[in-house]
């Protein structure tokens, strides 16, 4: 009996959590963000309940709301703020485990009381209010995309988002380009802070480290305000990540993908290490911790001496072939929320992703003779390329009322394997070559920040700060070159070692950022309208080390009677093994590292601003200030005489800029802006430090002299809203550039050695128009297929020349400017079913890549048609989806050309192709699961 009892206590106690579990899972939120109509600024503190209950809270330092344990059903929402018309919003549905999104406005009323007037509405109709009020009130000219829209498209990293952005181009598939300028004319943001450059080489971010879905969303701003950096002139490109979730969540999602020309193909590369999964260097590619530190301590020593440290490097240059495995991306992401009995909220968001990828590239690579008749070298490459890339995104946020904390960290690691194979013939040499050269890099990026915002005093002033570092390191052990050159005559299968040009690079480059902003916002009455007055200070410190070695193999023969020059022709395995190291009859590593290798740097940012935004009658306001940067840079090296010098620049620059708005009526805008802002020289372009890469066959040498470049700027815009989700906007720009910076061909350079070096040009301009549309079919039927169909397109044209002063030399284009760009796309999507597709369709116009001169013409990049396919549909109660991409189906030739005829359209009866490679097409199936956990 008592057993029983037992039992059946037991299962009464199983049955009252059943019951609780079903309960607690039956219910659903709503949330949203609460804005100013005129402004579009979100409002802090305003009152929002459910009607009839009293559940209810006020918006947080976001103006967002989120109002939980809801049954299911229809309810209605009330919306009371001091100084503005109440509203009473009604049929806000509400599903099991659920979050209903709505966001609403909020109109100033004449009244100083609580509410007043009450506006009665509806759940779609406001859902439209609010969106036009989004899309309307920026201060300045932009262009975005929402986390929506990214849901929706077939990219999986921001530099595949960012092609869909108005006016904006990728470049080697992650460097982002806007209004066609160059990335030097560009500035990241990630979350209010500057992001550093990921390249050595160039100011560039690569935004393909950045996981698509943990984008809130992505603002690209066109036309300078004064609280913005002022060292851009193409765009900034602000990324804001998911930061206080609405809902507790886990979330993974795994994607394999196949390329046509890769795939289960034989992947060649020396051999590969047991940590390149993991994205990490192996130790053997770094010079042993013995071996002298530098070219002063190594050239002293003897022969013998040196044949004793070149044997602790070991031969690596054996060939390895392996299957090309398809391209992998998972990622594992845990949203957490949790919300105080004080009306706190603290949130996480915590991601850890995995790429790998391993591609199979063929170059044709040519050059030619002075007069441009006669090959040089004609060149067949076969690019393997093993890259992996490990993320980490760890956000923590609290909210409480009028302030918000947020720690928020990035941690990225790329390893890229390149491994050239290379065969041809060479006119210099009057035979046939063969050539290998195995480039490995490892780059790093930590970025941490600390912010806050805070509303404070009955004039509701704001203060926002940010305190930020960023770590970049740039590994590049044991970049390996290995030469033969063909003798005994065209029919030979001999071939010989070349020494000179089989070599071995070490390098590293480390660099720290810090940085601190500071943003205060006064609101003020002015002619009885809402003004703003704001001012801020940033300060940003930059220190870079970058050290390199560099190494061939000499052969001496001498004093060995009896030694056989075939030791020249062993294989690339066995040829340079520790038997073969000798200061006679064989090889040693020789050090011609140069005093100029090696370079330190530091810059220095102080910025201030002040701006007025002020609302001119109903219909205008206008958005104007001035913003001051001291910039100083310092360069510390030694020249080719060994005397240590320092080259120091200070810039002081005043950067006015103005926004004009006329708000024609509810549904359109235009807008006039006029702005001067500057272009910088990055470090690695004023440094002297040259850098010969044998797979282009250039160097690449930095320009101490360089000055920075100042750019003023005038847009013009109209843009109208139509209806929910739908614009169009047209846009005519016009820039001024004075000392513009751009990458030349030196006229001295060889086809074996064309030197490139960075050189201001006094003067430039370029005028362009854009056009961006959004427009739903449902116009043909509001309802079924039609209404599910929506068409999007993007397009602009770019006029730039440069005012030569060179007699003999036409007038061109900026260097990286492109004439053109298009992005177009249609989308089916229909919610019922869960099914989706997108066709996207991208092209950039001919761009100059490196500026010629009077003896050699300019290097172009041909455009290319790029079309992107995905089909989707949602699985599991909309939990889960499955996707299926197909990328650049067409896979054109990319192809670099020499112009011979100076017109901007690639003509293969005239031009001459330089460098040409495919890069395959893609199809890639992924699979993505959210579990949500809803209180």
């Amino acid at each position: 009996m008592e057993l029983l009892n037992s039992f059946k206590r037991a299962a009464l106690t199983v049955l009252a959590l059943t019951i609780s579990i079903l309960s607690y899972a039956q219910t659903g939120k709503i949330s949203g963000t609460v804005t100013d109509k005129k402004t579009g600024e979100t409002l802090i503190g305003v009152t929002v309940k459910i009607k009839g209950t009293t559940k209810g809270m006020a918006t947080d330092v976001d103006g967002k709301y989120l109002i939980g344990g809801l049954a299911t059903g229809k309810y209605i929402l009330t919306f009371q703020y001091v100084g503005y018309s109440g509203k009473e919003i009604a049929d806000i549905e509400v599903l099991d485990s659920k979050i209903t999104s709505f966001n609403v406005i909020l109109e100033e009323s004449n009244s100083q009381t609580l509410s007043d007037v009450v506006i009665q509405g509806s759940f779609k109709k406001e859902s439209i209010n609010a969106l036009y009020a989004q899309q309307k009130n920026s201060i300045s000219i932009s262009s975005g995309i929402s986390a929506e829209i990214i849901q929706k498209s077939p990219d999986r990293n921001t530099s595949e988002v960012l092609k869909r952005v108005s006016g904006a181009s990728i470049q080697n598939n992650k460097f982002v380009v806007i209004r066609g300028l160059a990335d030097r004319y560009n500035t990241s943001m990630l979350n209010n802070s500057i992001l550093p450059s990921t390249e050595p080489d160039k100011k560039a971010f690569s935004f393909d480290i950045i996981p698509a879905n943990l984008i809130d969303n992505i603002i690209v701003y066109k036309t300078a305000s004064p609280d913005l950096p002022g060292d851009f002139a193409g765009g900034i490109i602000q990324v804001v990540t998911k930061d206080v979730p609405d809902q507790s969540y886990l979330s993974f999602s795994t994607s394999w993908g196949y390329n046509t020309q890769s795939t289960f193909n034989d992947f060649t590369s020396n051999k590969r290490g047991s940590l390149d999964y993991l994205g990490l260097v192996e130790s053997g590619r770094k010079l042993p911790s013995s071996f002298p530190k530098s070219f002063q301590t190594y050239n002293p020593l003897t022969g013998q001496e040196k044949v004793n440290f070149s044997k602790l490097l070991p031969n690596a240059y054996g060939e390895q072939t392996y299957t090309a495995l398809p391209s992998q991306n998972h990622q594992i992401t845990w949203g957490n929320r949790k919300d105080f009995q004080n009306g706190g909220s603290l949130g996480s968001v915590i991601s850890l992703s995995y790429r790998n990828s391993q591609n199979i590239n063929p170059i044709q690579r040519n050059d030619y003779q002075n007069d441009f008749s006669d090959i040089y070298y004609n060149y067949n490459d076969t690019q393997n390329i093993f890259n992996t890339s490990v993320g980490i995104l760890a956000n923590i946020t609290y909210k409480k009322g009028k302030n918000k904390f947020g720690f928020k960290n990035l941690l990225n690691n790329v390893l890229e394997d390149t491994y050239t194979d290379r065969n041809g013939f060479n006119t210099n040499v009057d035979a046939n070559l063969r050539f290998n050269n195995s480039d490995q890099t490892r780059k790093t990026i930590y970025n941490t920040q600390l912010d806050g915002e805070h509303q404070f005093g009955k004039a509701d002033q704001k203060i926002n700060w940010n305190l930020s570092y960023s770590n970049i390191t740039r590994d590049q052990p044991d970049l390996r070159s290995i030469y033969y050159r063909q003798v005994g005559g065209a029919t030979s299968n001999v071939y010989s070692l070349v020494d000179r040009n089989s070599r071995r690079f070490f390098a590293d480059l480390k660099e720290d950022n810090y940085s601190a902003l500071a943003n205060y916002t006064l609101p003020f009455i002015l002619f009885e309208k809402k003004s703003t007055f704001k001012a801020g200070y940033l300060g940003m410190y930059k220190t870079r080390d970058f050290n390199a070695r560099i190494f061939n193999y000499l052969y001496n023969s001498s004093g060995s009677a009896a030694f056989d020059d075939s030791i020249l022709t062993l294989p690339k395995g066995s040829i340079f093994s520790e038997a073969n190291m000798a200061t006679t009859g064989g090889f040693y590593l020789n050090d011609f590292t140069g005093n100029t290798d090696s370079y330190k740097a530091q810059t220095m940012l102080n910025a201030g601003y002040f701006m007025l935004d002020n609302h001119l009658g109903e219909k205008s306001r206008l958005s104007w200030g001035a913003r001051v940067e001291q910039y100083s840079q310092n360069i510390d090296y030694t020249d080719l005489s060994g005397v240590s010098r320092s080259f120091e620049q200070t810039f002081i620059d005043v950067l006015p800029s103005a926004n004009y708005t006329y708000s024609i009526n509810d549904k359109s805008n235009f807008r006039v802006s006029a702005s001067r802002t500057v272009s910088r020289p990055e470090l690695r372009e004023l440094s002297p430090f040259t850098f010969y890469d044998f797979v282009s066959q250039t160097s690449t040498l930095g320009n101490p002299n360089l000055k920075r470049g100042t750019i003023n700027n005038a847009d013009l815009r109209y843009e109208i809203y139509p209806a929910a989700g739908e614009a169009v906007t047209f846009s005519v720009f016009y820039k001024d550039f004075n000392n513009a910076i751009e990458q030349t061909l030196d006229e001295g350079g060889t086809p074996e050695r064309r030197q490139i070096n960075y050189t201001n040009v006094s003067k430039a301009y370029s005028f362009g128009a854009e056009i961006d549309v959004r427009k739903r079919f449902d116009f043909i039927k509001d309802s079924g297929f039609f209404n599910d169909l929506t068409f999007f397109a993007n397009l602009s044209y770019i006029k730039s020349e440069v005012k030569l002063n060179t007699i003999g030399l036409a007038a061109r284009p900026l260097q990286g400017q492109s004439p053109y760009l298009i992005n177009a796309g249609l989308q089916y999507s229909n919610t019922p079913s869960g099914v989706s597709l997108t066709a996207l369709y991208n092209r950039i116009g001919q761009r100059i890549s490196f500026v010629g001169n009077t003896l050699f013409p300019s290097i172009w990049e041909n455009s290319r048609d790029v079309v992107d396919l995905q089909i989707s549909k949602k699985l599991l109660k909309n939990r889960a989806e499955l996707k299926l991409n197909a990328g650049d189906i067409f896979n054109q030739k990319s192809i670099f050309y020499l112009n011979m005829d100076d017109k901007t359209n690639f003509d293969k009866n005239i031009d001459k192709e330089y460098v040409s490679t495919r890069f395959g097409s893609n199809i890639t199936l992924s699979f993505s699961y959210n579990l949500s956990f809803t209180k």
